[in-house]
C-alpha cells in the first residue's frame, strides 16, 4: 500500500514537473512511472555500470523517495517474469532489459585488476565516472572500483548484477532528476537522428529516371601502381610525418592528399588510395604523429581529461595537422623535381584533400576556414561532459591556443571532401565563409561522434562555393574506413554503436566511384565524369537499410529549422532544446507525407479512365446550338 501510495506521488510529482517545464498536455507523462525503474536498469544497462545497492535502491525526487530491492530484479533476470512488486514497471522490464541483467564477461582472475584499471582509467571510463557521480553521488569512485573488481573475479563472471551485489553498502540513493534528464536527453538525440534522417531521405530524393552510364567509376581502373612508404624530418617543428604514396607510370590528373581523424592512420582510407591510383593519381596518405593511433596509445591517463580535452589532443594539434599537409607538399614539390623515379609525377600544384573527421577539419583549415578561438572558448566554457558528443567535447581542446588570427590556408588545395568532418565551433559562425573552393561533405545520420546537424549540415550550409552534400541515412562514423585498417578502439566508444565492414561494403563502393568522379573535375574528363556527382547516382548504389542521398543546396525546410535551432542560446542542448527541434522536424515529416499523398492522387487522376457524364436535358429546351 505504502508502496503505491509513493509511486504514486512520484508519478504525480514528475508528471507537474515535466509539464510545466515542456509545457505539455499532463497525459503525454502517463509514462513516466515506469520510467522510475527504467532510468535506473537503462543505466545498469546501456551504461552497463551499477544503479542499484547490494539489497535495495532508494529513488529519490526532491522529498520523495522509493525503494525498490535487488532480489525482485534478481528474480525477473532469473525467471522471467514480474515479480508483484515490480509490475508497476512491466511495461520498460522487456527480453532485452533480462539479456543485459543476465550478460556475463569472463576475465581471467590474474589480469583482472589490469582490465578494471584501463577501462576506468581511460577518457571513456573517466567519462563514465563523472556522469555517475551525478546519478549517485554518494557512490565514490574507489567504491565503484572495488565492486568491479570482487565482481571481475567471481566464479560467475563480471556482470551488472555481480557488480551491483558487490558493492560495500546496504542501499544506494539515486538522484531520479539527474537519471531522468540524462536518459531523456541521450533518447531525444537518438529520436532527433531519425527524423533527421527521415527529413533528408526525402527531401533529397530524385525524382529523376534511373541511373545509367557507360561505365563504371567505382570498378578498378586499368593501371597498376607502386606504394612507397617515407618518413619526411620537419627540423623546424622537429616531427616526422610519415606518408604512403601510391603512384603508377601513367600520371595523369592532381594529387590527391588523404588526412586521418584522431586516433586513426594513414590507412584508414586505403582502399581509397588503391582505387585512385588504379585510374592514374597519385595519392599521398599522410599520417599525423601528434593525433595518429600511437599518439593515442602513448597518452598518459589523466582524471582531468573530461574537462580538460587538451589533455588527450593537444592544442597545438589543430594547426599542426594543417601544417603537416604544407609541409609534405613542400618536400614532395622537391621530389617532383629531383626523384628520378617521381620525377613529373607529383602535381603538388593542384591538390584534391580528403579527409575524414579531424582530418575533415585539417581540409576545411587548409582551404580557407578560419579557426575562431573566442567563439569556441564561449562554447566551452564551463565543459561538462556529460551529454555532449565526442566532437564537441574533443573540439575544447583547441581552447588553449593563444587568441590571435590563425591563417592555415593553403593556395594548392584547389578540392575538398570532408568525410563526418569536426567542425563544431572551430570556425565560429563565418570562418567557414573563407571556403571558395569546390568543397563535398559527407554526413552519416546515426553518427554519435561527430553529429550530422552541428558537424556538418551547419558548416555546409555556411560554405561560400560550389559545394556537395552527400547523406548516408543510417551511416555511422567509421562506415567510410577501411575495415582492415580500423583502430579496434575507435569502435568500442560507449552508446555510439558502429556498423560493421560488410554493412557499408555498398557505401565504400559507392565512395569510390564518387570520389574519383570528383577529383576528375579538375582534369579534361570533368564532363565524363560529372554525371556521377548527381541525386540519381547515389540512389543507384543505396540499399533500403542504408539509402545513400546527395545534393548541392539544403532543402529549405531544413535551411529555416537551422536557423530555429542556431538561434537558440547556450552551447549544450538541453531537453527542452532536442523535444523543439523533434517537433519540428516530425513536422516537416508530416507535411513531406501529404505532399507524397497528394502526388500520388493526382497520379492516380491522371492514369484513370475519366468520368462518363451524362447530361439530361429537358425535351422542351433543348440546348441552343
Amino acid at each position: 500500500m505504502q508502496l503505491s501510495f509513493l509511486a504514486q506521488t512520484l508519478t504525480q510529482t514528475l508528471t507537474q514537473t515535466l509539464t510545466h517545464q515542456l509545457r505539455l498536455k499532463p497525459h503525454t507523462w502517463k509514462w513516466v512511472s515506469s520510467l522510475l525503474l527504467g532510468s535506473i536498469i537503462a543505466i545498469a544497462g546501456s551504461l552497463r555500470v551499477p544503479g542499484i545497492a547490494l539489497s535495495r535502491l532508494t529513488i529519490r525526487i526532491g522529498p520523495i523517495a522509493q525503494t525498490i530491492e535487488l532480489a525482485d530484479l534478481e528474480d525477473f533476470a532469473q525467471t522471467g517474469a514480474v515479480p508483484p512488486r515490480l509490475r508497476l514497471y512491466s511495461t520498460f522490464l522487456t527480453p532485452q532489459v533480462r539479456q543485459v541483467l543476465q550478460k556475463q564477461l569472463s576475465i581471467d582472475p590474474e589480469i583482472s585488476d589490469r582490465v578494471v584499471d584501463d577501462i576506468l582509467q581511460s577518457a571513456n571510463g573517466e567519462l563514465l565516472l563523472d556522469t555517475l557521480s551525478t546519478i549517485a553521488p554518494d557512490l565514490s569512485v574507489d567504491q565503484l572500483r572495488a565492486a568491479i573488481r570482487l565482481a571481475a573475479v567471481s566464479t560467475d563472471g563480471l556482470s551488472v548484477l555481480g557488480i551491483l551485489r558487490a558493492l560495500p553498502q546496504e542501499s544506494l540513493e539515486v538522484d531520479a532528476s539527474a537519471a531522468i534528464a540524462l536518459i531523456s536527453q541521450l533518447n531525444l538525440s537518438r529520436l532527433e537522428s531519425q527524423a533527421l534522417s527521415g527529413v533528408l531521405d526525402y527531401e533529397l530524393t530524385s525524382t529523376e529516371s534511373a541511373f545509367q552510364a557507360n561505365f563504371d567509376p567505382a570498378a578498378p581502373g586499368p593501371y597498376d601502381f607502386e606504394q612507397w612508404e617515407l618518413r619526411l624530418r620537419d627540423r623546424d617543428r622537429d616531427r616526422i610525418v610519415p606518408v604512403d604514396i601510391y603512384w603508377s607510370e601513367q600520371n595523369n590528373g592532381p594529387l590527391v592528399v588523404l588526412s586521418h581523424g584522431f586516433g586513426a592512420d594513414r590507412r584508414f582510407l586505403a582502399y581509397v588510395a588503391k582505387h585512385l591510383a588504379s585510374y592514374g593519381l597519385t595519392v599521398v596518405a599522410i599520417e599525423h604523429p601528434g593525433s595518429n593511433v600511437s599518439a593515442l596509445s602513448a597518452t598518459e591517463l589523466d582524471p582531468r581529461a573530461s574537462r580538460e580535452p587538451s589533455r588527450i589532443l593537444p592544442a597545438t594539434e589543430f594547426i599542426d595537422r594543417p601544417k603537416d599537409v604544407s609541409f609534405v607538399l613542400d618536400q614532395l614539390a622537391r621530389l617532383n623535381q629531383y626523384s628520378f623515379a617521381l620525377r613529373g609525377k607529383l602535381n603538388t600544384r593542384q591538390v584534391t584533400l580528403i579527409g575524414h573527421s579531424l582530418g575533415g577539419y585539417t581540409g576545411l583549415a587548409l582551404a580557407g576556414a578560419r579557426l575562431d578561438i573566442q567563439a569556441l572558448k564561449r562554447s566551452c566554457s564551463n565543459l561538462i561532459p556529460v551529454g555532449l558528443s565526442p566532437a564537441d567535447w574533443l573540439q575544447c581542446a583547441a581552447v588553449d591556443l593563444p587568441r590571435q588570427t590563425y591563417d592555415l590556408s593553403d593556395e594548392r588545395i584547389q578540392q575538398v571532401v570532408a568525410m563526418n568532418p569536426i567542425t563544431g565551433d572551430l570556425f565560429g559562425s563565418q570562418g567557414l565563409s573563407q571556403v571558395t573552393v569546390p568543397t563535398l561533405i559527407l554526413t552519416s545520420t546515426n553518427d554519435g561522434v561527430t553529429p550530422t546537424i552541428k558537424q556538418q549540415l551547419r558548416p555546409f550550409s555556411q560554405l561560400a562555393g560550389s559545394k556537395y552534400l552527400v547523406a548516408v541515412i543510417g551511416g555511422t562514423h567509421l562506415s567510410v574506413g577501411d575495415p582492415d585498417n580500423i583502430n579496434p578502439a575507435l569502435q568500442q566508444i560507449p552508446f555510439m554503436p558502429e556498423l560493421q565492414g560488410e554493412e557499408t561494403q555498398h557505401v565504400r563502393q559507392f565512395l569510390q566511384g564518387l570520389l574519383l568522379s570528383f577529383v576528375k573535375q579538375e582534369t579534361p574528363e570533368a564532363a565524363l565524369y560529372s554525371p556521377f556527382l548527381s541525386a540519381a547516382y547515389a540512389q543507384s548504389e543505396s540499399t533500403p537499410d542504408l539509402p545513400i542521398r546527395f545534393g548541392t543546396e539544403l532543402p529549405s525546410s531544413l535551411t529555416s529549422w537551422l536557423r530555429l535551432t542556431g538561434s537558440w542560446s547556450g552551447k549544450s542542448r538541453s531537453s527542452t532544446r532536442l523535444f523543439a527541434s523533434l517537433i519540428h522536424l516530425e513536422a516537416i515529416q508530416v507535411n513531406n507525407r501529404l505532399v507524397r499523398l497528394q502526388h500520388h492522387v493526382f497520379a492516380y487522376l491522371r492514369l484513370s479512365y475519366p468520368p462518363l457524364i451524362v447530361l439530361d436535358w429537358p425535351l422542351e429546351h433543348p440546348p441552343q446550338s
